[in-house]
């Protein structure tokens, strides 16, 4: 018989499920990279000493993701505050995390709720095929390459939460880069900080290593949820209660001297949908009680740093109607006309290119980009999301410890806030619904190792010889 009738010893039905789904990964990948790489080629030239640099800091991070694959990710998460630029830095260490799960058969989608599977694989090609009807190429190129990482990383964090301890790491690193950005922020506006210029926006606004205060607010919103339920709950990081109260205050007022209206919605939203949470659960309502102390505590003692610093009268001034507001409705009204025309879209990040104003909304930027069909897609994705959200509440099941109610709220705080700023590139976006997944997932029956193992032929004993005395 020839040996390939053989089933191969040892190896179990998962483990072949795995390395058959690896392939699509690193097919995508494999699009990714050159995606990236034409997009690279597109930017401004740059210095030889900055592309030698940046070879061996790929090379460092491949090599540390090969040897130590969790190390790696909890850097990617340490470095998720540093977006000045696009692909930013933590875009290069999650291409080569995600590129070894995939060789290594790591990246598996096969418990994934197929709802997500397919809601984000439609909004990849969708966006795929509107880039028949850009006009800037080069844009075109570098945007679609960023929107089709950021699916393949929610895909690829949804499948690598699968325990307490990766989900420590996750939002242990990712705290580390608020906290860290909430103080730079803070320090900048407070306190004389060498160079605090850099971490300014227009000399009064905290944005720390971001480009835009109204991204740099947002940013906190996730981290400062999932901590405050935390603080009730606790159940994910193992660190003093004052501490955790120190970092939650560092993070509120990070996002309040963001001065972005949108984030101060974002974070208000939030606390009152784990406030509902808290109230709907059995025996949580000494948490609600502790959760309005808590916010009480935080409002007073933001006033008095807003006093202090004398940014009280540029609260006020950001809380009224600013003068550039009616640009932004009237691009967006732009936007809503051109897709009324041009019902197929006009390509990835082509709305920069049509219009001299900014979307500031990525509900109008999909309609004008992927036409009707692709907004459809997008608003099926956030459906899928909040009912799977909805449901963790519900069954009180936390992403490993990341509270339900924490997850919920920053994403809809994030859906509240994507009306008026563009999300759809926001890295921590796609981090809360991949948590919100991850936790899903946990309600998904596991195969039973002993009945998907394939066992090699059993061979039947020989019939025993007469013997002869």
């Amino acid at each position: 018989m020839n040996s390939l009738d053989h089933p191969i010893q040892g190896v179990t039905l998962p483990a072949l499920r795995g390395r058959m789904l690896a392939v699509p990964g690193l097919l995508i990948l494999m699009m990714l990279s050159v995606g990236l790489a034409f997009a690279l080629y597109l930017l401004p030239p740059t210095s030889f000493a900055l592309v030698v640099v940046g070879a061996m800091a790929a090379i460092a991070v491949l090599a540390l993701a090969v040897a130590r694959y969790d190390a790696a990710v909890a850097l990617g998460f340490a470095i998720f505050g540093v977006v000045q630029f696009q692909p930013a830095p933590t875009d290069f260490v999650f291409i080569c995390v995600i590129a070894v799960a995939a060789v290594t058969g790591r990246f598996n989608i096969d418990r994934l709720p197929m709802s997500v599977i397919g809601t984000v694989g439609a909004f990849v090609t969708i966006n795929i095929l509107s880039m028949t009807e850009v006009i800037a190429v080069g844009h075109a190129a570098i945007f679609l390459t960023i929107t089709i990482y950021l699916a393949v990383f929610s895909i690829w964090l949804a499948n690598y939460v699968d325990g307490p301890r990766r989900a420590r790491i996750v939002f242990g690193a990712y705290l580390f880069a608020a906290v860290t950005s909430a103080l730079i922020g803070v320090l900048a506006v407070i306190a004389p900080l060498p160079g605090k210029e850099t971490f300014l926006y227009g000399g009064d606004r905290a944005m720390a290593l971001f480009k835009d205060p109204n991204v740099f607010g947002p940013f906190l919103v996730p981290a400062a949820l999932i901590l405050l339920e935390d603080i009730l709950r606790p159940r994910v990081l193992r660190v003093r209660p004052s501490l955790k109260v120190a970092m939650l205050m560092l993070l509120v007022l990070g996002v309040v001297l963001s001065f972005s209206r949108a984030a101060w919605l974002n974070l208000a939203l939030g606390i009152f949908l784990l406030f509902a949470v808290l109230l709907v659960s059995r025996n949580s309502a000494r948490q609600a009680l502790r959760l309005l102390t808590l916010m009480l505590v935080f409002a007073a003692a933001t006033i008095a740093v807003l006093s202090a610093t004398g940014s009280i009268h540029f609260l006020d001034e950001r809380a009224s109607v600013q003068h550039y507001d009616n640009q932004r409705f009237g691009a967006q009204k732009f936007g809503i006309d051109y897709a009324e025309h041009h019902p197929l879209g006009a390509g990835p990040g082509q709305f920069d290119v049509i219009s001299p104003i900014s979307a500031h909304s990525t509900y109008v930027r999909v309609l004008v980009e992927q036409g009707f069909l692709g907004l459809a897609i997008l608003v099926a994705i956030i459906l899928v999301t909040v009912v799977l959200a909805v449901r963790n509440c519900t069954l009180g099941r936390s992403t490993y410890g990341i509270g339900a109610g924490a997850l919920l709220g920053a994403w809809c705080g994030a859906l509240a806030n994507s009306f008026f700023v563009d999300t759809l590139h926001w890295r921590h976006l796609w981090l809360v619904a991949a948590l919100i997944w991850a936790g899903a997932m946990r309600g998904a029956p596991r195969p039973d190792p002993d009945m998907d193992r394939i066992e090699p032929p059993r061979r039947e004993p020989a019939p025993e010889l007469p013997i002869n005395l």
